[in-house]
């Protein structure tokens, strides 16, 4: 697996770009393109970090690139530095103004290029590990209500577009008042982190999304699952933590289980978001009076 960072090059003349990849490619797994379009192109695949992007190209310049990138939802935050032979500060500030994050200027300083490249790699780095720590929960390890409220948007939209089935499985850890009130709220943070374990386990795709919905309430989004995929994994989710011992401070081990509901749709543009939790919640709620540790709707309902 590939970690550098990575940088995308745009220039016009093949000279520049072996340039600057000389002096970046040790650092970051660098991207090159040749004209506007072509960079455009590669903004969309690869999603870089940065890009290094000369102002005076032929067909497309720099301020049309910057501006196409700003418009469209998977490229308008990638910082931009222009790159450019003018020197002069009205051209410079015409590219800040155009959104650019700095200037790098021809001919090339090899300790000015990388600075100023890190700089905007080290800024980019420190926003993303803020926004994963917005969508984590701290105690468990995985998503908390606000990163599983992003992924069920921008699923539920895709669902839609592509007329697939979405399912959702609201679980709830049983009796955990009376846990935390019999072994203490330590106790009943080993039991949220166990819970959180198995349910992450047990969600294997690389679309599905694990969180803790909260308290000791979590969720399962499924997409592209109908209802009998959806209680099947919940069914190795109740199963799964059913079996799984918790080891106390006292060196024994205890247990816990859970209730699941599940709710499945084939979402339209008129279908509201919120019925399809609030029918997971009543399943839930439905779980728990038919006794607890059970998923409902039950295997035979489907």
């Amino acid at each position: 697996m590939n970690d550098k960072n990575s940088v995308l090059i745009v220039d016009d003349e093949r000279a520049n770009i072996s340039i600057l990849k000389d002096l970046l490619k040790s650092d970051y797994t660098v991207y090159a393109a040749c004209n506007g379009e072509d960079a455009l192109e590669a903004a969309r695949e690869f999603t870089p970090d940065v890009i290094l992007l000369d102002v005076l190209m032929a067909d497309m310049d720099g301020y049309e690139v910057i501006a196409q990138l700003q418009k469209e939802e998977a490229t308008w935050n990638i910082p931009v530095i222009f790159v450019t032979g003018l020197d002069n500060t009205g051209e410079e500030e015409k590219g800040l103004n155009a959104g650019a994050a700095d200037y790098i200027r021809k001919p090339f300083n090899s300790s000015i290029v990388k600075l100023r490249v890190r700089n905007q790699i080290n800024i980019v780095n420190q926003i993303r590990t803020i926004n994963t720590l917005s969508i984590t929960d701290q105690l468990t390890g995985i998503r908390n209500r606000r990163g599983f409220d992003e992924c069920l948007k921008r699923e539920w939209g895709r669902t839609i577009r592509e007329k697939l089935p979405i399912s959702i499985l609201l679980i709830d850890a049983d009796n955990f008042k009376k846990y935390n009130d019999e072994y203490g709220h330590q106790q009943g943070d080993v039991v949220l982190q166990t819970v959180a374990r198995v349910l992450s386990d047990s969600v294997k795709r690389t679309t599905d999304v694990a969180a803790r919905w909260g308290g000791e309430e979590f969720a399962a989004l499924l997409p592209n699952t109908d209802m009998a995929g959806a209680l099947e994994v919940a069914e190795i989710i109740r199963a799964g933590i059913e079996s799984t011992p918790i080891l106390l401070l006292s060196g024994e081990s205890t247990g816990i289980t859970v209730s699941i509901g599940a709710s499945t749709i084939m979402p339209t543009n008129e279908t509201l978001l919120h019925d399809f939790i609030d029918k997971a919640d009543e399943a839930l709620y439905a779980a728990k009076s038919a006794g607890k540790n059970c998923v409902f709707p039950p295997m035979e309902d489907k």
